[in-house]
This record gives structure tokens, sequence and C-alpha cells, in this order.
């Protein structure tokens, strides 16, 4: 079995290799709101607050590009668009899901700032 980690960045380590999709701003939000289904680019706009139109209409086209989404084009006026994750799109529901986890515990003050309170049970050998 493939070690997850490895001792320095270069081109084929995985950890890099999902940053290059996943390290854009606002690009795990884009994901986390079409875990849930398919979505017009005006109900993402909308839950994104603070997203520029410009910054999503990147992070979707990057996404598509990737294979991570796939995009509609309806022929009607005006034009509507929806957007949904493809298989491989919807492999990114385990990472989503334990951002949220890590998320709820930073909130409820589970973990100390200086991360000594709860110390793993098992460091990873290469990170």
């Amino acid at each position: 079995m493939d070690e997850p980690f490895q001792d320095e960045c270069v081109p084929s380590c995985p950890v890099a290799r999902a940053n290059k999709i996943l390290g854009g701003k606002w690009t795990t939000l884009v994901l986390r709101d079409l875990v849930g289904g398919v979505k017009r680019y005006s109900e993402l706009l909308r839950s994104l607050t603070g997203i520029s139109p410009r910054m999503l209409a990147d992070r979707l086209a990057l996404l598509e590009q990737e294979g991570m989404i796939s995009k509609t084009i309806y022929p009607v006026v005006p034009p509507k668009t929806e957007y949904t994750l493809t298989s491989r799109g919807m492999a990114i529901l385990p990472v989503i899901t334990a951002m949220a986890e890590f998320g709820r515990l930073l909130q409820s003050g589970d973990i100390a700032q200086d991360g000594l309170e709860q110390p793993l049970s098992r460091a990873p050998d290469k990170i």
C-alpha cells in the first residue's frame, strides 16, 4: 500500500495533487454547497456570502476542468445553468465531512489553541 504522506513535496505527492484543486479560496465551500445536490449559479452566489461573481465563475471553471463538477446549460431566456458534482467530485464528501467535524471542534473549544490538550494517539510518520 502506498504511503499517504511523503517527506518532500514532489509532483507525485498526493497532498500536493489534492491541494492543486482544493487550495483555492472558496473552492471547498463551492464543493460543500454542491454536495447538497444540483445548484444554479445564482444559488451558489447567494449562499457564498462575500464571493465575487468573477471568483465564483473561476472556481466553477477550475472544478469543471478537473472533472469534479458538471455544468448543464439550458437554452432558455434568460439562460439557465446548473452545476452538480460528478462521481469524481463526490469523492470529496469525506474531506468536507472531516472539515465540518474539525470546525465543530474548533467552535466548541474542544481543541486547545496550543494543540497539547488532546495529543494524537499516533502521529503520522510523514506529512
